[in-house]
């Protein structure tokens, strides 16, 4: 039956921490002026908001509020302990002190009230995945089935006829554009004598090859 029995170290640990913390707690809330039950309760309280900000927190991580009410009662704890090592004379306890410790009850009770009733981030759910489909029954060749009827073979294909050319394009040249090759030419043949051909119209103009033998055309 004894060889059953398994000592856990870390909660021996728990049970020390737990017993040291929640009398440093009842001292320094005695020491305030909370006297008899009052003194007993605290600590309880502060152990109470501690571990429902931890059960929050081990359902969402993420979560500002719970992450707050959990440093405070930490604070609230450690503080407790620092001060009754010695650091703060327990026989003159400050003003601030005694203010702090009064409000405790409904900070502590609207921190439990905010965790408990704050809802839970959902998860969101997935879709279930669509159903593959199913594959297509294999076709199965039966060469033991005679063919039924004659065979039937494709007609031949009839030749396409060849296409009819198309007559090249002739590119339309306005009006004005004739006008200024006009005085272009005249230039020309009054400068050099003869008259003025594409490739000089051409560069003289800045116009495509076959506009400007369209022009040239007109002109002569």
């Amino acid at each position: 039956m004894f060889r059953s029995i398994r000592i856990d170290a870390v909660l021996i640990q728990a049970v020390i921490a737990g017993a040291l913390s929640f009398a440093h707690l009842h001292d320094l809330a005695e020491a305030a002026g909370q006297s008899g039950w009052k003194a007993w309760a605290y600590p309880v309280s502060v152990d109470l908001l501690l571990v429902a900000a931890w059960r929050r927190l081990r359902g969402a991580r993420r979560d500002r509020s719970a992450w707050t009410w959990f440093v405070i009662a930490l604070v609230a704890s450690l503080g407790a302990n620092v001060a009754t090592a010695g650091l703060l004379d327990l026989a003159n306890v400050p003003a601030w002190l005694r203010i702090l410790v009064a409000g405790w009850p409904a900070l502590a009770f609207l921190g439990g009230t905010l965790l408990v009733h704050q809802p839970t981030e959902s998860t969101p759910t997935t879709a279930p995945a669509p159903a593959a489909a199913a594959d297509p029954a294999p076709v199965v060749d039966r060469p033991d089935v005679a063919d039924e009827g004659p065979e039937i073979t494709p007609a031949e294909p009839v030749p396409a006829l060849p296409e009819a050319p198309t007559p090249a394009s002739v590119p339309v040249v306005p009006p004005a554009l004739v006008d200024h090759a006009r005085k272009v030419a005249t230039e020309h043949r009054t400068r050099t004598g003869t008259d003025i051909d594409t490739a000089t119209l051409r560069a003289r103009l800045g116009i495509p090859e076959d506009l400007a033998g369209a022009i040239v055309a007109q002109l002569a």
